[in-house]
């Protein structure tokens, strides 16, 4: 697994198009201040990593989080940070699964429609922390 995270002041989104033509229709426009954005990864041999896996996503993100106090979090499924995928089935059920775990911890989680290519704004923090890359 990949993840790029950062701390941004504002991050804004719209859908564009779709990237997989099985997903439902969406046109979705929204924003988040003070919030960790993730632009998350999950590679073929991640599928095989079982329960650990999803631990590390989680505490990454809160880890981050913690740093700059927020509760706010984005994530947003990203498939270019390895030539190695996992089936897009594995990617989005990792996704929903890290988003209910941080909303039972009291987080407010938006994630970008997966399956989408997305317009994007994002205004990241000048701090070293606010751009943090990890891989497990």
């Amino acid at each position: 697994m990949k993840l790029l995270l950062f701390y941004a002041h504002k991050w804004w989104f719209k859908t564009a198009s779709k990237s997989l033509p099985q997903v439902p229709d969406i046109n979705i426009e929204d924003s988040l201040d003070n919030t960790v954005v993730v632009f998350y990864h999950a590679e073929k041999e991640d599928e095989e990593k079982g329960k650990g896996l999803l631990d590390k996503f989680i505490k990454n993100i809160k880890w981050l989080a913690g740093k700059f106090g927020t509760r706010n979090v984005v994530i947003h499924s990203f498939n270019h940070l390895s030539s190695s995928k996992a089936s897009p089935e594995f990617s989005e059920q990792m996704i929903k699964q890290a988003t209910e775990r941080l909303q039972n911890a009291g987080y407010i989680v938006m994630c970008t429609p997966f399956g989408y290519f997305n317009e994007f704004f994002m205004h990241v923090g000048g701090e070293s922390l606010a751009k943090v890359f990890k891989e497990f």
